[in-house]
């Protein structure tokens, strides 16, 4: 028990100084918000219907690839792994508390943005809210997972932000949120589906259930998933 206090103790301080997590959690999303909101509702009146929905997968994806990769990379190739085993912490813990930090981060910037864009930009609002922040939480647990494997397998701090911004760029520029999807060539809509802020982005925007959406999303997440569980147990070894 005082291993797992120690790892919250540690998570916390390194949450408070972390200033990539504050950028990339909220600065950008909430910058990216105000002005290309404006842009959108100004040049496409109908894109209200979906602003909130846009809005939330751009920040999402952007803290979730661009912002938990350096912390897992902060914790597991630096000095802090050696602090872990150390104090008895388990290694995992550190993986778990960062997703868990990273996902209450996002979910409340999802929030503001749920709030602020019906106020600023009279952006409707999601039919069916139990259900949008219902699809909201599987979606930023899918990016976590997916940001996760990066922030495994990449141990240099350089290259994780190479990769995450390789990731990052085609995730949101055919996720849809920019023009639709329909109006890509076939070959760029494929490759879209591979990542998760183009279901996302489809998930937010449904108003019920529908497996064909979230099965895309599960099979993404256990891929991711499994992945962390191997790199994880290669971080002990």
């Amino acid at each position: 028990m005082g291993a797992f206090f120690y790892g919250v103790s540690l998570q916390w301080k390194l949450d408070i100084r972390s200033k990539t997590l504050l950028v990339t959690c909220y600065v950008v999303p909430l910058v990216f918000f105000a002005i290309m909101g404006g842009i959108f509702t100004s040049v496409m009146p109908e894109s209200r219907n979906t602003l909130i929905q846009s809005m939330t997968v751009f920040g999402v994806t952007m803290g979730a690839l661009i912002g938990l990769p350096p912390s897992l990379v902060e914790i597991y190739g630096s000095d802090i792994k050696k602090i872990y085993k150390a104090n008895g912490v388990p290694l995992w813990l550190g993986f778990a508390l960062t997703n868990l930090s990273a996902f209450i981060h996002l979910f409340c910037m999802s929030l503001l943005l749920y709030i602020a864009a019906p106020m600023v930009f009279d952006a409707a609002i999601p039919a069916n809210p139990g259900w949008y922040f219902a699809c909201l939480a599987v979606w930023i647990v899918v990016s976590l997972s997916v940001a996760s494997v990066i922030g495994l397998a990449v141990k240099d701090q350089a290259k994780t932000s190479m990769v995450s911004i390789l990731v990052f760029l085609p995730s949101i520029m055919l996720s849809g949120i920019m023009f639709p999807m329909e109006l890509l060539p076939k070959a760029l809509e494929t490759v879209g589906k591979i990542f998760p802020a183009s279901w996302g982005y489809r998930l937010l925007s449904e108003t019920g259930f529908r497996l064909e959406t979230l099965l895309p999303l599960l099979s993404i997440f256990l891929i991711a998933a499994l992945a962390c569980a191997v790199l994880l147990h290669k971080v002990k070894v």
